[in-house]
């Protein structure tokens, strides 16, 4: 008889839930701070140095952080993110600055004031004003100038006595903002970019106000007297990584990438109710829960949402769906066996668990040190993806079994299979099998042990002829890991590479490098070896503004930076490699160990050849696909390798090669259309935001497309064969393989 009771409680539970998540969504996405790849602005890393050279202390990149700061608050950035990194760096990120030139400006310039004289003597300097007192204000032909408060007014009258006897036009005091000794001078008019004012002094002020005036305009008089109360840097400040993107720009990469989530997501929804039929639709039921659960712990960590951000948290979907499947099959296969429905789903229940787990928190590890080896928009999608991960174990775990229990313990499905997925014929009776092992699949004709040394022969022509493009193609590095500049900007009309050129050579640029593309030619990218300053940028924004009509986004690295990302890069696979061997020799044996990191390092120098051969840019979001690959890759390795040893387990004792080939071909054959249909549901998402989502990410997608197809096959042909020749020779070393723990005759007496 149907309990229809439980039924109502999945109703009531649903109901609720999404109640909550319809009324309090929107509060959520409008609180998730986007980074400035989706709103635009700009990131830097500056290097510190002492104005006078010696050794950086914590102190001064404290108190230059704290002067940033206050400059930040004077363009009123609404949550900007400045940190210190390492000895001598900080790092600053101002998301949805309209003004970026201006905003570079004010971060960048010491703003030291002084005043000299003719002879270009230092008279007075910012330390004689009092704190926070400059204001913009008016003189008396109502033109904008900024007052200052002096702390000592005998000392400006001192000074003003001392240039008031000198004969003109010698009797000047200039204002200068950051002089620097040497270079500048009043009596050289081609130095006197710094300079702000030059009055003359006619008579002697015994005052403890002074007007700093000048050709201002009102804007220009403000942003002064909020440098001046903001404070004059303590250090020098050198560009060694920045990034700029417009806030158009940013605007449509997040509309073409959520588009594309949308699309991909949609597809996997209808995958998993048509295949799976209505645990498919609980499926659907905690993915959204998923979603929204991502986003929530988002929100409370206050954390920014970047583009591969996006990008991650659409692939969560993909990969969050792999822990029902994983529950799926096996409930199905219990099915088969002729076990009833609610021991079929505890049996499933308990089968997978383990799995799971292990599949899950193999790719966290690679999330992990992605996210301590990332930076910038890369750690971001390192922070969506742990996320991700976690959210998907709670909601596939708990929320599809707590779901999933009110409808089987309902009974409702206790004479209708098929709606849980299984034919009646495909149904055994109990007494015909003894376990899974036993049960008929429909790829029983493929023997995927017979010919591993083909497919070992391939591999390695695979990695010789890779390493022969390495050599002849060589990687098309990024400006990440070679240093220069790069330029992407989308004009309002069709372009042509000479167009660009005549442009570049209008702004005395370098036009080696130019890619158009785009469906109508009006997206232009210039890559080039040279680093721009601040100075060159603002000029190219300006110029590319008013001649193309949109503003580019701009990207410079220096050498040093350069360097430090590669060998990060390297160190962030080594270290994942080795975190999968422990784990994976601790929790299994170093058998499968090795095989899989083999398999995944397989994988990872596949997408390397793809990419060297097709010419295609490796950035970081390449080396953020890479990990994503070795994390997802190892995934399904070990499930494969987990099926392999519940079915060791089950013979007890092995004593021929052939039992042991079976064991991998059965294992393989009840695993395959897991990681076909995982596999698929993750493809499904990553095709989509390769077509639809924003070009920004589009290498990315490649990277991950390539790799999640070869991380099948170097599960199937790789990772299990290397595993079964391994373990073949330790059976011809031993004689007989031991899969239990046998018990002492003082023991078994006892049972």
């Amino acid at each position: 008889m149907v309990k229809r009771s439980r039924i109502v409680v999945f109703f009531i539970i649903v109901i609720a839930i999404f109640a909550a998540i319809s009324t309090s969504s929107k509060g959520i996405l409008g609180n998730i701070k986007l980074g400035l790849d989706l709103q635009g602005g700009f990131e830097v890393l500056y290097e510190v140095k002492p104005e006078n050279g010696g050794k950086v202390t914590q102190e001064m990149l404290n108190s230059t952080a704290e002067a940033l700061d206050r400059r930040v608050n004077v363009l009123g950035v609404s949550e900007p993110n400045i940190q210190i990194e390492g000895d001598d760096r900080i790092r600053v990120q101002l998301a949805g600055v309209t003004d970026q030139n201006n905003a570079r400006e004010i971060l960048s310039t010491q703003a030291k004031l002084s005043f000299h004289d003719f002879n270009d003597k230092e008279m007075m300097t910012g330390s004689d004003l009092a704190e926070g007192g400059a204001q913009q204000t008016f003189d008396e032909n109502n033109q904008p100038v900024v007052e200052v408060t002096l702390k000592d007014p005998q000392k400006f009258k001192e000074i003003t006595e001392q240039i008031s006897v000198m004969p003109p036009p010698t009797n000047i005091l200039a204002i200068w903002l950051d002089f620097e000794e040497g270079k500048d001078s009043i009596q050289k008019p081609e130095t006197q970019d710094n300079m702000i004012s030059n009055p003359q002094v006619s008579e002697i002020f015994d005052t403890n106000k002074v007007l700093i005036t000048g050709q201002f305009t009102l804007e220009e008089a403000k942003e002064l007297a909020d440098l001046l109360n903001a404070g004059a840097l303590p250090v020098e400040l050198t560009e060694e990584y920045s990034t700029s993107v417009g806030a158009k720009f940013g605007e449509q990469a997040l509309n073409e990438t959520i588009f594309a989530g949308i699309i991909g997501i949609a597809l996997v929804f209808a995958f998993m109710i048509f295949y799976y039929r209505f645990p498919g639709f609980i499926a659907v039921v905690t993915l959204i829960i998923y979603l929204y659960l991502t986003l929530l712990v988002f929100d409370w960590m206050n954390a920014v949402l970047t583009l591969p951000g996006v990008a991650a948290l659409i692939l969560g979907v993909g990969m969050a769906v792999d822990a029902n499947i994983i529950t799926y099959e096996r409930i199905k296969d219990e099915l088969k066996l002729g076990r009833s429905v609610p021991s079929a789903y505890a049996a499933g229940n308990k089968n997978s668990l383990a799995t799971i787990t292990d599949a899950n928190l193999t790719t966290l590890l690679a999330a992990a040190v992605l996210f301590f080896y990332g930076t910038s928009s890369v750690k971001g999608f390192a922070t969506t993806l742990i996320i991700s991960i976690l959210m998907s174990f709670i909601t596939a775990v708990y929320g599809t079994r707590l779901f999933m229990s009110l409808w089987i313990n309902s009974r409702i499905f206790n004479k209708r299979p098929s709606w849980l997925g299984v034919n009646k014929k495909d149904i055994h009776e109990l007494s015909e099998t003894r376990d899974v092992t036993e049960l008929p699949t429909r790829f029983d004709k493929w023997d995927f042990v017979k010919r591993r040394k083909v497919f070992y022969g391939i591999s390695i022509g695979i990695t010789i002829i890779g390493i022969i493009f390495l050599f002849v193609f060589k990687m098309n590095l990024g400006i990440d890991f070679t240093s220069g500049t790069r330029m992407d900007f989308t004009a309002n009309k069709p372009l042509t590479t000479e167009e660009v050129q005549g442009h570049l050579k209008a702004l005395d640029l370098p036009d080696e490098d130019i890619v158009i593309s785009g469906s109508n030619n009006e997206i232009g990218t210039v890559r080039f070896i040279g680093v721009l300053d601040k100075n060159e940028i603002a000029e190219v924004k300006d110029y590319f503004n008013e001649e193309v009509g949109a503003e580019p986004n701009i990207s410079t690295v220096s050498p040093t930076i350069g360097r430090e990302l590669a060998q990060n890069a390297i160190i962030a696979v080594l270290i994942s490699s080795i975190g999968i061997i422990l784990y994976a020799t601790i929790r299994f044996e170093w058998r499968m160990a090795l095989p899989a990191v083999i398999a995944l390092l397989h994988d990872a120098f596949f997408i390397i050849t793809v990419f060297s051969l097709l010419r295609l840019e490796v950035d970081l979001t390449f080396i953020a696909a890479i990990l994503t690959i070795v994390g997802y890759s190892i995934n399904d390795t070990i499930v494969t390798f987990d099926r392999i040893r519940e079915n060791m387990r089950k013979k007890r004792k092995i004593k021929t090669v052939a039992e042991l080939e079976e064991i991998v071909n059965v294992s393989i054959r009840q695993t395959l259309t897991r990681s076909f249909n995982t596999v698929f549901m993750v493809i499904i998402t990553v095709a989509a935001l390769m077509i639809f989502g924003s070009p920004s990410i589009g290498n990315f997608s490649i990277a991950l497309l390539v790799g999640l197809i070869c991380g099948v096959y170097s599960s199937l042909y790789i990772a299990s064969q290397l595993w079964l020749d391994l373990k073949a020779k330790e059976l011809k070393k031993k004689g007989t393989l031991i899969t239990y723990k046998e018990k002492k005759p003082s023991q078994e007496a006892q049972v």
